[in-house]
């Protein structure tokens, strides 16, 4: 049997072409600092002696991994998934590979977690951390490059506005008639969740006899699930939960109980997750756009991997969605 063809070497590609290894690893690599000319000429000649880039002989001689690490809190989340999906598809369709770690909503592992995966790779981006202001910047100086997701700092950051579009579902709740209204609490960690309660504040400043009742949950189904007799105590017609799941566990143990939605009590969630408009009835509630997020986020990392400075911060908003979970109150 015949021995396979002996593979051309990033030496040979250079003695071919005329010019040092450095020259062919930043051609290969795709730097456009390199002159097109002999940028050409390098790709002519590993097309002539079928010279293709080996992966991890690339690695060592530019020094990077060719990969990066995403730091979320929750991957049960659909959130997160969705956000990781758009992050991914961008980073791959660049030569990336991505590192996941997911710290279960603990600070402590999320900072133990950043530190680690970044040491794997070429670049961090911390999605939602949950650390507070002083252990997040002691990271940050640590993990450079690093993006951050939903959460401002001294590193680029692209999130969602979540204090416009929570406030026009206070407004729509309103609109309905709705005066005492109960808010399910999430994460007091999250940083959207300070914007979150920003909307209330305005609402009850801005728009009169409006009562704005809130109730510790948290951020997954059974939370949602659990604050049903808390939200029926309160006395109010509608609720708006932290997020799609925590709203998705209310509705399901409304109609266990036998209370009515929207009839007795409308809900309204935040996300809009693949499953709310599937919900009996549909979830009234805000778009995220989460794979946009996460494309924005590795376009940020690529330009600091690039030596390139991004935009500082970079906002989406989320548009809202009227389902039929809210209606008018009962008289």
């Amino acid at each position: 049997m015949a021995a396979a063809p002996k593979q051309a070497t990033i030496t040979q590609v250079a003695a071919h072409a005329g010019v040092s290894l450095a020259t062919v690893s930043r051609v290969m690599n795709g730097n456009t600092s390199v002159d097109p000319a002999l940028a050409e000429r390098v790709k002519s000649s590993a097309a002539t002696l079928g010279y293709s880039a080996n992966p991890l002989a690339r690695s060592l001689v530019l020094g990077r991994t060719q990969t990066i690490s995403v730091v979320v809190p929750d991957l049960a989340n659909p959130t997160f998934q969705g956000m990781l999906r758009g992050l991914s598809r961008a980073a791959v369709a660049d030569g990336y590979h991505v590192l996941i770690s997911d710290s279960d909503e603990h600070e402590d592992e999320e900072r133990v977690l950043a530190l680690e995966s970044r040491r794997r790779s070429d670049g961090l981006i911390l999605c939602a951390p949950r650390m507070s202001d002083a252990a997040l910047a002691d990271v940050l100086g640590e993990v450079a490059p690093v993006v951050l997701v939903n959460r401002a700092g001294a590193a680029p950051s692209v999130a969602a506005d979540y204090r416009t579009p929570l406030r026009a579902i206070i407004d729509h709740l309103y609109g309905l008639g709705h005066r005492r209204i109960a808010y399910l609490a999430g994460s007091r960690h999250s940083a959207s969740n300070a914007q979150r309660l920003a909307a209330l504040d305005d609402a009850r400043t801005q728009l009169a006899a409006c009562e704005i009742v809130e109730i510790p949950a948290g951020v997954d189904f059974a939370a949602g699930a659990a604050s049903l007799s808390a939200v029926l105590d309160s006395g109010a017609t509608a609720v708006l939960a932290f997020n799609d799941l925590t709203a998705m566990g209310l509705l399901s143990a409304a109609t266990d109980r036998g209370v009515s939605v929207p009839g007795q009590l409308s809900i309204a969630g935040f996300d809009d997750i693949p499953f709310a408009r599937y919900t009996s009835p549909a979830l009234t509630t805000a778009a995220v756009p989460t794979s946009q997020l996460g494309a924005h986020a590795w376009a940020a990392l690529r330009s600091l991997l690039q030596g390139r400075e991004p935009a500082a911060e970079l906002t989406v908003v989320p548009e809202v969605i009227l389902r039929g979970s809210t209606a008018p109150p009962a008289r």
